[in-house]
């Protein structure tokens, strides 16, 4: 099921489509509006930025070598007043430029709701973070200011690093240094990669591995705060999810991530198991990969799923403020999926303190020549949002 149908069968569409005109129900909505009024965008600008991550990144249970440089796109809005915002885009954005260019920023976005009927992904960040800028607000405030400033942050960025070039003789300590690396940057809690059994192993050998490599990880920093997640990537049936799980035996997980795609039958079977088996304290989680959202939400209402993980890019920073009531509504948790980017990190940090409900936000540690990624400190495994205008990120071309 795709997102457009999702928000039919949901509900979501009624405030989805018939968005605007906006209701204005505080004082401080109108201030903002009639602030929003005053400027009109006359620009709109594609710019394709580079990135890179601290190390190569290797395999996971599904995809080759990811590697090490990377590159986006942004997008840039300016207004007949001087001001600009920018954000995660693609080079698809191009065709919404008309329904942009020449359109007062109050027509296009509001706050605490989102963008209009009509605009998607390609302009949201753009738009949220055009209008923190012109209202001297972070966007955090604008959508609710409803969660904490400082949120646990995990590093996404351990994957099957016994695989990688040169790594033939150091095996799982290749993982081991990656995860203290990740550790002396600040985080508290690893995610850990499995599924090695899918792809790139013989099966029970690669089962044998994830439960090696998990097991020794939380041996190797027992006593230091930290908290492991696992993510299979889709790659594990029922029944090598209920082996992994076995195996690790005692040692405690924060979450098993993506164990194989959502499924009514197989979820339901795995919960029960977990909840009888003395993983009762570890969240499922999934929704991630080309989720089937009908399923999710089910198995969510019953309590069967514990963390939707939809893409923040993907999925839509309008749509998550949308979204997180009704994932409330059902006591279902969420962490938005950030892998790939840090602007995705940062741009969560702000659902998160904006709209609550975020059990745990993933961290990408990356540098960039083209961006200034602004004050968004990781100390002691969290993360703290920016207070600037907008994103508090400054785009360096």
């Amino acid at each position: 099921m795709n997102r457009k149908q999702f928000c039919q069968n949901s509900g979501l569409a009624l405030i989805g489509t018939a968005f605007f005109p906006l209701i204005l129900s505080k004082p401080r909505d109108a201030e903002s509006a009639s602030e929003l009024q005053k400027h009109k965008i006359d620009k709109c600008e594609l710019v394709e930025v580079d990135f890179q991550w601290p190390r190569f990144v290797g395999k996971n249970g599904r995809i080759d070598f990811h590697g090490q440089k990377k590159k986006c796109t942004v997008l840039k809005l300016f207004t007949d007043q001087g001001a600009m915002g920018w954000g995660l885009s693609n080079k698809k954005a191009m065709d919404l430029f008309e329904r942009v260019q020449g359109k007062k920023v109050a027509e296009l976005i509001a706050p605490g709701q989102g963008i209009t009927a009509g605009l998607d992904r390609r302009v949201d960040f753009a738009l949220h973070d055009l209008m923190g800028v012109i209202l001297a607000q972070p966007v955090y405030k604008l959508i609710g200011e409803k969660g904490p400033k400082e949120m646990p942050i995990y590093s996404g960025m351990i994957y099957l690093d016994e695989l990688n070039p040169g790594n033939e003789t150091k095996g799982i300590d290749a993982i081991l240094e990656n995860c203290m690396w990740d550790y002396d940057y600040g985080y508290r809690q690893l995610k850990v990669k499995i599924g090695r059994s899918g792809r790139w192993y013989p099966h029970d050998r690669g089962l044998s591995m994830d439960i090696e490599v998990v097991q020794k990880i939380h041996n190797h920093f027992k006593g230091k705060n930290t908290q492991v997640l696992v993510d299979a990537n889709d790659m594990y049936s029922l029944e090598d999810a209920i082996a992994f799980l076995r195996g690790i035996g005692d040692t405690p997980l924060f979450w098993i991530e993506e164990p194989f795609q959502e499924q009514l039958h197989e979820g339901r079977k795995l919960k029960q198991w977990m909840l009888e088996n003395g993983h009762q304290n570890t969240h499922y989680a999934d929704g991630e990969f080309r989720p089937d959202f009908k399923v999710c939400f089910e198995l969510g209402k019953e309590q069967t799923l514990d963390v939707f993980l939809a893409d923040t890019f993907g999925f839509g920073f309008s749509e998550w403020i949308r979204l997180m009531p009704k994932l409330k509504e059902m006591n279902m948790l969420s962490s938005p999926h950030c892998w790939g980017n840090r602007l995705k990190t940062h741009y969560t940090t702000h659902l998160s303190a904006g709209l609550g409900n975020v059990c745990t936000i993933e961290g990408v540690t990356c540098e960039s020549p083209d961006i200034d990624y602004g004050d968004y400190p990781i100390e002691n495994g969290k993360i703290k949002v920016s207070d600037a205008p907008g994103f508090g990120m400054k785009l360096l071309k």
